[in-house]
């Protein structure tokens, strides 16, 4: 039991972190963080200086990278002086310019990573999380202010890239509220959360609000203080009624004796979600942001649960495909339709190739890519598979063939297909980049040929290409095509071109490629 001493000190240190959190109150990009911490008024963060203006480069036709994702990243720091600039790819790796951004603008291009894409191509999708991830001087006008950082840490967050988001953090310099926010948030839904409780309370330049510092008490056992720490935001009118309702029942699960469940929240954040969960009013996170999938992937998770999670994540690129893999090979289904369909056959496919047996293999890969055309999960799925289909399947196994076209291997597998009508003699051609004497058997296929013409730039994508803005012309290029198949094809035709003109040719076909055998027209 606290003495009426400490208490009273305890009060007045919280009373000075609830004016401060009044002072400044925390912003996002995206409406579902926490508002866990605040900067102390007074608290002094380091200021980065205004990186000078680079010499600009011209863009450089080279090789991009096949894979963003954490495991084979390479991390490399700019420097403490630009905050924008941090990444976890070098230019070595992403085979972009250093000078990415060019003469753009912190704003301009901020709300252009930030745009909302649903409906983007996988192959795009993993263009954007390349220019999310890629090392990079800052635009001219940055600043040090970190909105760029921040606008790509936010976007990542977005696309439920928690891991991604959480490694370009760790990068980041000099630390700030704002980041170590994300960075809580991220520790909630990923169950590491203790060490983040650990840092916020050690650290002199981040004031907890009353929600983070009464969970982080009662996490780190401290019941008695975490219970007077309630009472004085209660007392300071600090905390909204659905806050005092939460963290009341948190602290006394007793008070659920009654059977009353709480009311759902509208917008639960990370720490709202986590204390439902310990009450054990588990909110479902299906209809929540994309990143709260990331928490059904820990332990305690069902199978099932974690089923759907690493789907959803893998279908938006979050998430390595051997991620999603190794939940759906942990365990034999025990019962039938939807997900458990798919392990079914997932398995199947997976004990056909690892025997050897071409003619199984062939009917599990019949039976298993409907259901998995079903879920739009091909290209992680063609991922984890072609190479052995490749090694296995017929000459004349036309679905074996269009899976491999959807994965890395797709150049090598066309240059060993007979193809067997003009259908797949355009497949063969786009996947070899010759289409010189294939006729398209379609208005998307008519739009493809023309990328390939040797067309020039569009005006647009021109202006940005001299002012080295190559970055902002990916963007474009992004939101062309992923525009266009829903409409107007003219934009698929231009963005493919400029993938084309500045070098991204593996990223054009791959692109072009998907919109030929992946149902995503509208």
């Amino acid at each position: 039991m606290a003495t009426k001493g400490a208490s009273r000190a305890l009060l007045a240190v919280l009373c000075c972190a609830a004016f401060a959190a009044r002072a400044e109150e925390p912003l996002s990009a995206i409406d579902w963080l926490s508002k866990s911490v605040t900067t102390p008024a007074g608290a002094k963060l380091p200021v980065a200086k205004a990186p000078a203006a680079a010499a600009l480069e011209a863009p450089k036709k080279t090789p991009l990278t096949s894979d963003a994702l954490p495991p084979q990243v390479s991390v490399s720091v700019l420097g403490a002086g630009a905050p924008d600039g941090v990444g976890l790819l070098s230019p070595a790796v992403t085979g972009l310019p250093r000078n990415l951004w060019g003469l753009g603008k912190t704003e301009e291009i901020a709300a252009k990573l930030t745009r909302e894409r649903a409906d983007a191509l996988p192959a795009l999708r993993s263009l954007l999380i390349l220019l999310l991830l890629a090392e990079a001087d800052p635009p001219v006008d940055a600043g040090g202010r970190g909105v760029l950082l921040m606008a790509r840490i936010d976007k990542l967050l977005a696309m439920g890239a928690i891991d991604q988001a959480q490694a370009l953090i760790a990068v980041a310099k000099p630390p700030s509220a704002e980041l170590f926010r994300r960075r809580f948030d991220i520790a909630l839904l990923n169950g590491t959360e203790d060490p983040a409780c650990a840092e916020m309370t050690a650290s002199p330049n981040l004031a907890p609000t009353f929600p983070a510092r009464i969970f982080c008490l009662a996490r780190a056992g401290d019941w008695s203080a975490a219970a007077l720490t309630l009472q004085t935001a209660q007392a300071l009118g600090q905390i909204t009624p659905e806050e005092d309702q939460l963290l009341s029942r948190f602290l006394d699960s007793g008070m659920d004796d009654d059977g009353e469940t709480l009311p759902l929240p509208d917008h639960p954040s990370p720490l709202v979600w986590r204390m439902y969960e310990a009450i054990g009013e588990p909110l479902a996170t299906g209809g929540l942001p994309l990143a709260f999938a990331n928490a059904e992937l820990r332990d305690q998770a069902g199978w099932k649960s974690q089923l759907e999670a690493a789907e959803r994540l893998a279908r938006a690129g979050a998430i390595p495909p051997s991620q999603l893999w190794a939940i759906y090979a942990a365990r034999s289904p025990a019962a039938s339709g939807m997900v458990w369909d798919r392990v079914e056959a997932a398995q199947a496919l997976d004990a056909a190739l690892s025997k050897g047996d071409a003619k199984t293999a062939s009917t599990a890969l019949k039976d298993l890519w409907p259901l998995i055309a079903e879920a739009e999960l091909e290209v992680p799925f063609a991922t984890l598979f072609a190479r052995r289909l490749a090694a296995l399947s017929a000459p004349d196994d036309d679905l074996a063939f269009h899976v491999i076209l959807l994965s890395s291997g797709y150049e090598a597998a066309a240059k060993a297909h007979q193809p067997h009508d003009d259908a797949d003699a355009f497949l063969k051609g786009l996947a070899t980049g010759d289409l010189k004497s294939v006729p398209p058997q379609d208005a998307i296929g008519r739009a493809i040929v023309a990328a390939f013409s040797g067309l020039p730039p569009s005006p647009e994508a021109a202006q940005l290409l001299e002012a080295n803005r190559l970055g902002e012309a990916l963007l474009l290029a992004i939101d062309q095509i992923s525009d266009g198949v829903q409409g107007d094809l003219r934009n698929v035709t231009e963005g493919l071109t400029l993938l084309r003109h500045v070098g991204l040719e593996d990223v054009a076909r791959r692109t072009a490629l998907e919109l030929m055998l992946l149902e995503r027209r509208g």
